[in-house]
């Protein structure tokens, strides 16, 4: 800055004080300490890194041609089963995250121990992947599509819930207040009051939650929870990689199909 008529001496503009300058540079000192750390950690070998195009050219080879042939006998039932499993386990885990949203929501249920009940199971729920459920389920029920719907379910309470709580607990209190004033019941509060305001909330969350569960389950037969997973795992066990190729297309068309799917009941629905 120019210095002002008189003033013994100019002024410096400086964009950052000496402590911001501190904590930028130790920011910065940690996160290339942490890539160096990682780097070491993972022991990648060169050899398999410059080999690498070699590999997948090779690889894109073997699936050439297609076999669409398989598709009617080995991959079209597995794939009615992947969407089966997330179409259940969404709804599920709807009709199960719904409760424990509207405890976890601290407008809803002004109860700081129901509060941090529900936050602990929608915690919980997010914490372990849906891999991990699925392994779980399978030592309990065995494999099959049963195993991967609760997986499903039980992986999707976390995220259901929490965004409902968070939608809830956003509600607007004039209307909620104006019912609780003439005396409405509880459940009067919620249709009414509650329900209008997070009803776009709410399917925006179930028709996210399902498209993820889409791609999801297409992988849970890897571990013997059901679906198209079982197919691919059959195949890549084999080395037919020809059968590999089109179970892949068949994951790569549902998952843009029920894109299109949700991209249109969006606009319908919300």
């Amino acid at each position: 800055m120019p210095s002002a008529p008189g003033s013994a001496a100019a002024r410096a503009w400086n964009r950052f004080t000496p402590a911001e300058r501190l904590a930028r540079f130790a920011v910065y000192l940690a996160v290339v300490a942490a890539v160096v750390v990682s780097a070491a950690t993972v022991e990648f070998i060169p050899e398999f890194v410059y080999d690498a195009p070699e590999q997948m050219r090779d690889l894109l080879v073997r699936m050439w041609p297609v076999d669409f042939a398989h598709y009617p006998r080995g991959v079209h039932a597995a794939l009615v089963e992947t969407l089966h499993i997330a179409s259940l386990g969404t709804l599920l885990a709807v009709a199960l995250a719904v409760p424990v949203g509207l405890l976890a929501a601290r407008n809803v249920t002004p109860v700081p121990a129901l509060n941090y009940l529900a936050k602990l199971v929608l915690v919980s729920s997010r914490s372990v992947n849906s891999l991990v459920w699925a392994l779980l389920f399978i030592a309990v029920f065995g494999p099959g599509a049963l195993a991967g719907t609760l997986a499903i379910a039980f992986r999707s309470i976390g995220f259901v819930g929490k965004l409902f709580a968070e939608a809830c607990e956003e509600a607007h209190p004039g209307t909620i207040e104006a019912l609780a004033a003439v005396g409405a019941p509880w459940a009067s509060i919620l249709t009414h009051g509650y329900w209008p305001q997070v009803k776009p909330a709410f399917w925006a969350i179930v028709l996210l939650r399902w498209d993820i569960n889409v791609r999801e389950s297409a992988v849970l037969g890897l571990v013997g929870a059901g679906g198209i997973g079982v197919a691919l795992n059959t195949a890549i066990n084999l080395f037919q990689w020809n059968r590999v190729a089109v179970v892949l297309l068949a994951i790569f068309a549902v998952v843009i199909a029920a894109e299109i799917l949700v991209t249109q009941l969006r606009k319908r629905l919300i």
